[in-house]
């Protein structure tokens, strides 16, 4: 179909990340430590997300957190003392990692009082958002670095305006995991970024975590949006949904039949490059190992590991079938079964 276009020159500026969660698939390792705090490899999670954040010149994002979240805030803030000791002990290295995280964008941070859902925690960021466009980062993503997904979705919302989401195909059975999208083609929106044709579409229809036979599509909603401040309006007026919670996905849904010109229209972005979700514990060891065998300096050798270890692991689990395997045989002398 044709796109129902509203063109916009207003520059995304800035994000809102929700990083309110209490990581509760993670527990004990959360008990104290917030899921995003996590290490891949020797960054936090969240620190991946602020990378991105900059990478698509975005450098001003307010964090939506909780009770026992501290230690966010303190992870993207000078730590004079720590820099001092390395610097006095020329270890140019680390000190560069350690400041690294503090110049990445301006942050702010807001508490999200009660956990009313992914909606409710967007709105708490309408303050510092003050009307403009925005993106909206969820910290269980993680987007490889060499992705430009982020800057394709702001390419889109210049080019298309309304709102603009991600979209992963998955697995059918799966698809009642996630916000799963009804869809229909955008013309000639090929060249839009880094994007080709098809992967650009108009978004019809939203449905939260729809059963596996009702869903309208293998089109799943993950946690990169650029949204038109017309959501905060919607999310105001949005009732409690599914679980009892004020949902992003209704906020859309209704976006997606408003007027262009009142901040209506949402457009899917399909992502086919790498994502892993760093809150769930098998994507998160993905995540661990494919960032470190990338590395250039670790790369190389956990490699050579990795190869040697599931070559190992290859044997071992042959062995192991074998050993089975005899043991089910019937010993010399015994009648076999008939």
């Amino acid at each position: 179909m044709a796109a129902n276009t509203s063109p916009t020159s207003v520059p995304v500026r800035k994000a809102v990340v929700p990083v309110a969660g209490l990581g509760t698939r993670f527990v004990p390792a959360t008990k104290a430590i917030p899921k995003e705090m996590l290490p891949v490899v020797d960054k936090p999670a969240i620190q991946y997300v602020v990378e991105e954040i900059a990478a698509a010149g975005i450098d001003d994002a307010v964090m939506v957190t909780g009770r026992g979240k501290g230690a966010i805030e303190d992870h993207f803030d000078a730590a004079p003392e720590l820099e001092s000791k390395l610097e006095a002990k020329g270890d140019d290295a680390r000190l560069a990692a350690v400041q690294a995280s503090t110049g990445l964008a301006h942050l702010h941070f807001v508490r999200q009082g009660e956990p009313k859902g992914l909606g409710h925690a967007v709105l708490q960021g309408k303050d510092h958002v003050a009307g403009e466009p925005f993106a909206v980062l969820l910290g269980d993503d993680l987007i490889d670095a060499r992705e430009t997904l982020l800057q394709d979705m702001i390419a889109v919302r210049e080019r298309l305006g309304g709102s603009v989401i991600a979209l992963l195909e998955v697995d059918p059975a799966q698809i009642n995991l996630y916000g799963c999208a009804a869809v229909e083609p955008v013309a000639g929106a090929a060249g839009i970024g880094s994007l080709g044709e098809g992967d650009v579409v108009q978004v019809t229809e939203l449905v939260e975590k729809p059963a596996v036979e009702e869903a309208p599509s293998n089109l799943a909603v993950i946690g990169r949006y650029v949204l038109d401040p017309a959501v905060f309006a919607v999310l105001e007026q949005t009732p409690p949904g599914r679980g009892g919670e004020i949902q992003l996905t209704d906020a859309l849904q209704t976006l997606a039949r408003m007027d262009p010109a009142e901040g209506g229209g949402v457009y899917g972005v399909v992502f086919r490059g790498r994502r892993y979700d760093t809150g769930d514990k098998l994507d998160y060891l993905k995540a661990v190992v494919r960032l470190a065998v990338d590395r250039e300096d670790l790369g190389p050798d956990f490699g050579a590991w990795l190869e040697t270890f599931v070559a190992g692991r290859r044997v071992e689990l042959g062995s192991d079938a074998g050993a089975a395997g005899r043991a089910a045989e019937p010993s010399p002398g015994t009648p076999s079964a008939r």
